[in-house]
């Protein structure tokens, strides 16, 4: 509630009384989103610091503060010399306004994803802007006072705060009367707060007019100087553990979700296989049957020895029963291999979840996280790094880049393009794929020095493999994965084609696992 209006309306008088005959002395930035102005009445001095990024506005008040020698611009230099009368709030609003002796005007704009400093001279002069490109501020005037709200309302603004506060206490269910009652309790409180509160709350630092959350600190409530110069420097130094925590949670909710998902699919894909006929049996029907299928039969119906109930087998007119079942055979292994790699990918997805849980479960009960250094300690040592590789790659390579895991995954865009990725871009430790026996996208593992490439990771680049090549839209595809000091272009090769010396074969569903934008 720093920025809002019912703070706001209280600091205001309070700088007020503060300042009133204070001269600027000096204002300049030397960070970018901050605007420093220093006061003096000849004997002391104060500094107020307005931080005016998206992220964090606030008016900062520093008891001292040292100008940097280099880096450092004056901005507004008429507002030099002006002798401060008065400081108000502008009505209902996130907006605090220091009037001169002169006329000239100083007005700070608080709001959340557009904050910004406005400075007049004089009433009729141009607006000077500290953010020039928010044009539209250069007009910016106060706006009336609002109709007071319906009975038992909440009004504008209020701020989540207040609100959240009066919904805990019953308001939502409440009769008219009661919702009455509770709003003018509330407005009483943030009219004249007994207290200023420090809380934490949904992983935030916040100053609030109301006990809310976990009560970090609690501050004389007739001191909003005072409370404001103990709140900004606390909340800036444990934003950047908030940040980090935040996208760590949600980094491994993530994964424990598309883990849990994936083994889902394929205990799913697993029961269908064991509970239909495999092409291995079949195969053995036919070849047990041969002797009884008339040549360019399209069926033939046959008792099946292992449930003693008839069976109708579909053959192709032009193709012989032996061939047929020859196929079926080779279905049936490449069936086998799919249900072992489905148990093995159940087991390993199971165990990511697990995982992902375990240290959500760390980031709430262990203390040492609670401190920066640690949470960066604890991040590292389990491979949760952000990886912002990505974006750097992606202005430097000309191919599909997606980051997993902190792998680097580069797929190839057209034949000449193949070309260039393996022969010139991958090195020989890259783990390199391609969908096997059709046309496609040559799809390259970048090494982690002393870092095996996690089974996961090899999954999804196969079935980026396979979703750039022929196969795209096949139920399963043979993917060869090798390294790439097995792949060599023979002399006169067309552009793409090489030679594979040796390999191994994964099974995928082709698709693009980084549907969700990680392609860069």
């Amino acid at each position: 509630m720093h920025t809002n209006y019912y703070f706001l309306r209280q600091l205001a008088p309070a700088l007020t009384e503060r300042l009133q005959g204070y001269r600027v002395a000096a204002c300049f930035s030397q960070e970018k989103d901050e605007l420093v102005v220093g006061l003096t009445n000849g004997t002391a001095e104060f500094w107020l610091k307005a931080q005016l990024g998206a992220n964090f506005p606030a008016l900062a008040l520093p008891e001292t503060f040292q100008r940097a020698r280099a880096n450092s611009v004056d901005l507004f230099s008429e507002l030099l010399g002006q002798q401060v009368e008065t400081v108000v709030p502008w009505p209902q609003d996130r907006v605090v306004q220091v009037n001169f002796r002169s006329g000239a005007r100083l007005v700070f704009k608080l709001y959340g994803p557009r904050p910004n400093a406005i400075f007049r001279p004089r009433p009729e002069a141009p607006a000077q802007l500290f953010q020039q490109r928010l044009l539209a501020d250069a007009d910016l005037r106060p706006q009336p006072n609002a109709a007071p709200p319906a009975p038992g309302k909440l009004p504008p603004p209020l701020a989540d705060l207040p609100a959240r506060y009066l919904r805990e206490h019953g308001y939502d269910p409440a009769p008219p009367e009661t919702k009455t009652r509770l709003v003018n309790q509330v407005l009483a409180q943030l009219e004249k707060p007994a207290h200023y509160y420090l809380i934490q709350l949904d992983g935030r630092t916040r100053l609030s007019l109301l006990p809310l959350g976990e009560i970090i600190e609690p501050l004389p409530g007739d001191d909003p100087i005072r409370a404001l110069r103990r709140f900004v420097p606390m909340a800036l130094g444990r934003r950047a553990l908030e940040n980090e925590t935040k996208q760590l949670r949600q980094l491994l909710e993530r994964r424990a979700d598309e883990a849990s998902t994936a083994a889902a699919h394929a205990r799913q894909r697993l029961h269908a296989l064991a509970h239909e006929a495999g092409y291995r049996h079949t195969a053995d029907l036919i070849m047990a049957n041969l002797h009884d299928i008339p040549a360019g039969a399209t069926q033939v119906e046959v008792v099946d020895f292992y449930t003693n109930q008839p069976r109708l087998i579909k053959l192709k007119r032009t193709e012989k029963p032996q061939l047929t079942a020859e196929n079926l055979y080779r279905k049936g292994k490449n069936q086998q291999i799919e249900e072992r790699q489905l148990t093995e990918r159940i087991a390993r997805r199971e165990a990511e979840a697990l995982t992902a849980l375990e240290r959500l479960e760390e980031l709430d009960t262990q203390p040492n996280l609670a401190e920066l250094r640690g949470l960066r300690i604890w991040r590292k040592q389990h491979g949760l790094d952000p990886t912002p590789a990505a974006a750097k790659a992606a202005t430097e390579l000309p191919f599909k880049v997606f980051e997993d895991r902190g792998f680097t995954i580069l797929v190839g865009r057209n034949a000449a393009n193949n070309d260039l990725l393996t022969q010139k871009y991958a090195h020989k430790d890259d783990l390199w794929l391609h969908a096997k026996d059709v046309t496609g996208s040559h799809v390259v593992i970048r090494h982690r020095a002393g870092q095996p490439v996690p089974e996961p990771v090899v999954e999804h680049a196969a079935q980026l493999a396979g979703w750039y090549s022929r196969r795209q839209h096949d139920t399963l595809c043979p993917v060869t994965v090798t390294p790439k000091k097995f792949v060599r272009k023979p002399k006169g090769a067309l552009p793409g084609q090489v030679v594979v010396e040796r390999e191994r074969v994964v099974l995928v569903k082709p698709g693009n696992p980084f549907d969700g934008g990680d392609a860069l």
